[in-house]
């Protein structure tokens, strides 16, 4: 339902005879009562307009026009718009198009179906972008094209991050191939203001298709949509008459974007304010972490530290924290920073004696704390991230971006659940392909952003199934690893449980590698070992005996740098002593793995692997 639908006419109510007694009822205001085009119920508009354009019998969205996006978006009075008024031509000279832009202009108030221009969120400096679909479906043509790659370009030249609000029909047929053009034209902007290391988030609103869709609406570090969006590329009805078959019921809309792995997240439109300034928070917050870095003075600190830290031999050494205290000082004193938890650190009893195949199993527990128990422990404000932008949200890892002691950092974890329903959905903490590609996919993201990487390692392995085989496993690991390696953002990984096979590996190519006591990490299980060696999986506690898989015995070989003893009985309800510790040497990991370069970190990260 279009937003004139909701405009009030200045017409006055009628009077009627009724019936000859002489009693005139007042009848409703013409423009005050609509029907809504979803449910069907009688609306007040108003009330609509009050509730976000949302209608309050059905919770159906209406679409909005973009002076009004920008009104419910923007902090009051900061909206400055740009380019009104460039000048509209007809490339392919079609009868009637000039006429017909003319009577929109006049009729919507508008000189084309995109308004953009700068504004502040929450304080925020960003620029806007916001399609009309009054204005010819809000099509693609040169000028829309035009404006918006001016846009992200002056974007580009302030340092500033860019909001579009997508809604839109796709190219504009009247303009023909230089409508096309303009998806390369705003795509190429796009990639020139990410190549600066700047922000762009995507919102798309219902219509979201063809050419729009094909172009910047999907290339968002970000995408988020409103609930129920029609988002695609050729529309519903395109298909159905290509391929000759009715579609399911969803098929295209936001709700089935978030399933396949092509947005971040659903948004309410009501809490999408909220969501820009957090997003946004997160990302000033790590702009102004790099400027600070990049001082002069910081830079005298960075190599005072890493000349302490190698010792003189050109490698940084990483050291346990035993070892700092036993020098009386922490890595994080000699960044610069001081370590928060000095006054109070937690009193956790030394490693207990159990064999392998115990710890295999404790391991294995099913009230033994997941990655979302750490998650929400050590971070605040975790926002979840969804999908690999290919095929589909694996749940078996949760990934987003968060604030550890008021600092952003991109968060993923190889996620089991904690109920069977939960196991099931999950398979158990087995990622598939799109579950490797998701996490890649936010650490580069995370690596654009100079937001460390903090990993929960938990699986028993990779999925292992017809579909992964199907969709790349393999590759999907190694791509993993491989761009791990070289990841130009510190990275800490932490074996919480399982630590099963290549599986593990694809998130634990990191800086430094800690475990919880009784987590296991191996080159498969005790099962799949005793089965391949010994063609028998019965002796897997034979087989887990001589392994080397615990976590005392990977820390003595160099795999692991630090262990965490855990208390007797280890569920999310007797944590907290254990997050403690994971909390304040996580402030010492950052404090020292940030003062390195990004050519430093590859290094140091080739040299750890290189030397087992």
């Amino acid at each position: 339902m279009k937003l004139d639908m909701f405009k009030k006419t200045k017409k006055t109510a009628s009077r009627k005879n009724d019936g000859g007694r002489g009693e005139k009822h007042p009848s409703v205001p013409r423009g005050l009562l609509r029907k809504c085009n979803k449910c069907g119920s009688a609306i007040i508009a108003e009330d609509a307009i009050a509730d976000y354009y949302i209608c309050p019998k059905c919770g159906g969205y209406f679409r909005v026009d973009a002076y009004s996006r920008i009104a419910r978006v923007a902090d009051e009075g900061s909206f400055e718009e740009w380019d009104n008024g460039l000048a509209n031509g007809n490339p392919m000279r079609f009868r009637g198009y000039e006429e017909k832009v003319k009577a929109l202009q006049e009729k919507t108030g508008l000189d084309e179906a995109v308004v953009t221009g700068k504004a502040r969120i929450d304080g925020h400096r960003v620029v806007l972008g916001v399609l009309d679909g009054r204005f010819m479906m809000a099509s693609m043509g040169e000028v829309v094209g035009e404006k918006i790659a001016r846009a992200v370009e002056r974007a580009a030249k302030e340092r500033l991050p860019v909001i579009l609000f997508a809604c839109s029909g796709g190219a504009r047929m009247q303009e023909g191939i230089i409508s096309l053009m303009q998806m390369a034209k705003t795509a190429a902007a796009l990639k020139r203001h990410s190549d600066e290391g700047l922000l762009y988030i995507s919102v798309l609103t219902d219509p979201t298709t063809g050419g729009v869709t094909a172009s910047f609406a999907m290339l968002g570090d970000i995408i988020l949509a409103e609930p129920k969006a029609l988002i695609g590329f050729a529309g519903p009805r395109v298909i159905e008459q290509t391929i000759g078959e009715k579609l399911p019921k969803g098929f295209q809309r936001a709700e089935f974007l978030l399933s396949h792995g092509f947005i971040d997240g659903i948004v309410e439109r009501d809490q999408l304010r909220g969501m820009l300034g957090t997003i946004l928070a997160m990302h000033e917050n790590a702009r102004k972490n790099d400027q600070q870095r990049m001082s002069e003075g910081m830079k005298q600190s960075v190599s005072a530290a890493l000349h302490e830290s190698m010792g003189g031999s050109g490698e940084i050494q990483a050291r346990s924290a035993e070892e700092q205290r036993a020098d009386g000082v922490m890595k994080t004193d000699r960044c610069g920073l001081t370590d928060q938890n000095e006054a109070h650190e937690p009193e956790i009893s030394p490693l207990k004696q159990r064999d392998a195949w115990e710890r295999v199993q404790l391991s294995r527990r099913n009230d033994r704390p997941v990655g979302s128990d750490y998650i929400c422990a050590l971070f605040d404000d975790f926002m979840e991230l969804h999908g690999d932008r290919c095929f589909a949200d694996d749940k078996a890892v949760i990934g987003g971006i968060a604030f550890f002691h008021g600092k952003p950092v991109t968060v993923i974890a190889q996620a089991k659940g904690s109920n069977t329903k939960e196991n099931i959905e999950r398979h158990f903490g087995m990622p598939s392909p799109e579950g490797y590609r998701k996490a890649l996919r936010l650490m580069k993201q995370a690596e654009k952003f100079h937001r460390p990487v903090i990993c929960f390692v938990d699986t028993p392995g990779a999925f292992c199934g017809l579909e992964a085989e199907e969709r790349g496993q393999g590759e999907a690991i190694a791509r993993s690893i491989y761009e791990m390696s070289a990841l130009k953002t510190p990275v800490l990984s932490i074996v919480i449980g399982e630590g099963g096979s290549g599986g593990a590996l694809a998130m634990a190519t990191a800086d430094e590698v800690w475990m919880l006591e009784n987590a296991v990490y191996s080159i498969l299980s005790p099962e799949g070992f005793a089965s391949i060696l010994w063609k028998d999986s019965k002796r897997a506690k034979e087989a887990a005996a001589v392994m080397r898989l615990t976590a005392d015995e990977l820390k003595e070989q160099g795999i692991v740098e630090l262990v965490f003893a855990e208390p007797d009985s280890f569920t999310a309800e007797c944590m907290q002593e254990v997050v403690e510790r994971i909390d304040q040497e996580m402030l010492r990991f950052l404090a020292q793995y940030e003062s390195y370069s990004a050519e430093e970190l590859a290094d140091h990260r080739y040299e750890r692997f290189r030397k087992i």
